[in-house]
């Protein structure tokens, strides 16, 4: 691997203060960047003062949505050090990505390479109050300058990095979610299953409709059949149903989350049956009826989990637990931001060590 060269900022920007964080407003002083050439590979990799990217007007990323990203974080611990949480996970999720949109596989050294050596220069910009973090925001464009719909030759990986506060300064407040019946986020075949841009375009119009109707959140349903479950908002989501705990199955239209494999996993260490599979929204309204849906939460690297605390789909409403966070949402909050902050063992090699 090539050597990654360092180019400082001759003037560093004010840092600002944790109280302020906005979450992705105060991009750091530098950005990690790696060109791909079709026949040379990946070459040139970089780190240069943070700033605009020059790209010529035709390039596919405008055009036609070659374009993949990632989200993760750098954690500080008490003793002042700096860790990630999976980021090998999100490396492989990203070339699952890149395989789907036909972007160019990054080696798995190199993207780490990337995103460690940047966290390492912008160290200062990692916060040390409590549930404070630097989001790392990794992302792969096409850029070959030509109109037409064909995969691109010319390819840039970038990471840019901000520092963040806590996604809920007053506390895990449970959310309302509204059942979006028009539109749909992804298909079984589409894109669904990969993180890119057009995905998120495309759920803000439903998004946008359940905030006028008073809801925080969208919860999606399949596209095929009208009727089951997928996601909530940009989230994965579970639900704790007569003691067993359900979630989407994998079926290629639901995003493979890296928080949702870790709930699964916590959830399995503490003896809870957890189901993948197909859950139907009368489903979930018969449980609440019957009394059976105890809790719901929404899972996702920028909350980490998102309490549901009601459940709309026409005139239709469900409470979820009197409107209240639950104890297993609490305890997977509570655990998995104790092995982000190194507040607590970390059983399954989840952690690397940065600085």
């Amino acid at each position: 691997m090539e050597e990654i060269k360092i180019t400082r900022a001759a003037t560093l920007k004010e840092k600002p203060e944790s109280s302020t964080l906005v979450f992705g407003k105060n991009m750091t002083d530098h950005m990690f960047l790696v060109d791909y050439d079709e026949g040379q590979g990946w070459h040139d990799p970089r780190i240069v003062p943070y700033g605009p990217l020059q790209i010529d007007p035709a390039a596919k990323v405008l055009h036609y949505a070659e374009e993949i990203f990632e989200g993760l974080k750098a954690y500080r611990t008490a003793d002042g050090s700096i860790q990630l949480f999976r980021v090998m996970d999100n490396i492989q999720r990203m070339n699952d990505s890149a395989d789907r949109l036909c972007l160019p596989q990054i080696p798995a050294e190199l993207a780490m390479a990337g995103i460690t050596e940047l966290v390492k220069l912008e160290q200062d910009w990692v916060p040390h109050e409590k549930d404070t973090s630097l989001y790392i925001r990794p992302f792969m464009i096409g850029l070959d300058a030509a109109l037409g719909v064909h995969s691109s030759h010319h390819v840039q990986f970038i990471v840019i990095v901000c520092p963040v506060g806590a996604y809920y300064p007053e506390g895990l407040n449970p959310v309302k979610i509204y059942i979006e019946d028009e539109d749909v986020r992804a298909v079984k075949g589409g894109t669904g299953m990969a993180k890119t841009g057009g995905n998120y375009a495309a759920s803000l119009r439903a998004g946008n409709r359940a905030e006028k109707k008073g809801y925080t959140q969208v919860l999606w349903l399949d596209g095929v059949h009208r009727k089951y479950i997928e996601e909530v908002g940009a989230m994965n989501v579970m639900f704790k149903v007569a003691g067993k705990i359900l979630t989407p199955d994998l079926n290629g239209s639901v995003l493979p989350g890296i928080t949702r494999r870790s709930c699964i996993q916590l959830l399995k260490d503490w003896g809870y049956d957890v189901e993948e599979r197909r859950i139907s929204a009368q489903e979930l309204f018969d449980a609440a009826e019957n009394g059976t849906l105890e809790e719901a939460w929404g899972t996702g690297t920028a909350a980490v989990v998102s309490p549901i605390g009601e459940l709309a789909e026409g005139d239709k409403k469900v409470t979820i637990n009197n409107n209240e966070i639950g104890p297993v949402t609490q305890r997977l909050y509570d655990e998995l931001t104790g092995i982000q902050w190194g507040r607590v063992a970390d059983p399954h090699n989840w952690i690397t060590k940065v600085c």
